[in-house]
């Protein structure tokens, strides 16, 4: 997938400045999608040169002047052909911290076990701030009654996904480190 589709479907929420964009990227897509300010800027800038995009300029007092995007048709019509695509294969996880773990026994066991400790503080962090938006789009309707009303459902589907995945990082990091500190008391007995 492509940043522009991220940045499309970022976009559906409304119109947006880069910075905007940037700053909620964490609050519509960040659950499945990364990218830096730079990245969005750039890409943003593309997007307008191919029509996708139309941006207008907001004077401001005391602040510099902004721009606020917005989709053109002819970006709608490419979110419409590109979720008629089919998926591209499932995600690949590529993660360092796995790297480390797979290394624990031959290497530095308390440094893995920190950095188990934090991913887990990460993904209480990340799961508090999904709970914060849960609430925000429910606006106090049971789930039933937001999939019945809202306008758009697919951003609360996609949270719901990030709030699973940071769940199971909670899950397999109390894991990893239950066994890790059992191997290392059997390591310890085994060196008495």
């Amino acid at each position: 997938m492509a940043l522009r589709n991220a940045v499309m479907a970022a976009l559906l929420e409304g119109e947006a400045s880069g910075y905007d964009l940037a700053k909620g990227f964490d609050a519509t897509v960040a659950n499945f999608w990364a990218a830096t300010p730079q990245q969005l800027y750039r890409e943003l800038e593309r997007m307008e040169a191919e029509g996708l995009v139309a941006a207008r300029l907001v004077e401001q007092r005391r602040r510099p002047n902004k721009r606020l995007f917005s989709l053109t048709e002819a970006g709608r019509e490419a979110v419409r052909a590109y979720t008629a695509e089919p998926p591209g294969r499932p995600a690949v996880i590529r993660d360092e911290l796995l790297v480390k773990v797979q290394c624990a026994d031959a290497g530095d066991v308390e440094a893995v076990r920190a950095a188990v400790v934090e991913r887990m503080e990460w993904a209480t962090a990340k799961l508090a701030r999904y709970e914060r938006i849960r609430q925000r789009l429910l606006g106090g309707r049971s789930e039933e009654a937001y999939f019945a009303e809202a306008e758009r459902i697919g951003p609360y589907l996609t949270l719901l996904r990030g709030m699973s995945f940071e769940r199971e990082n909670l899950q397999w990091g109390d894991m990893a480190l239950r066994r890790l500190d059992q191997r290392a008391k059997v390591n310890t007995q085994k060196s008495e």
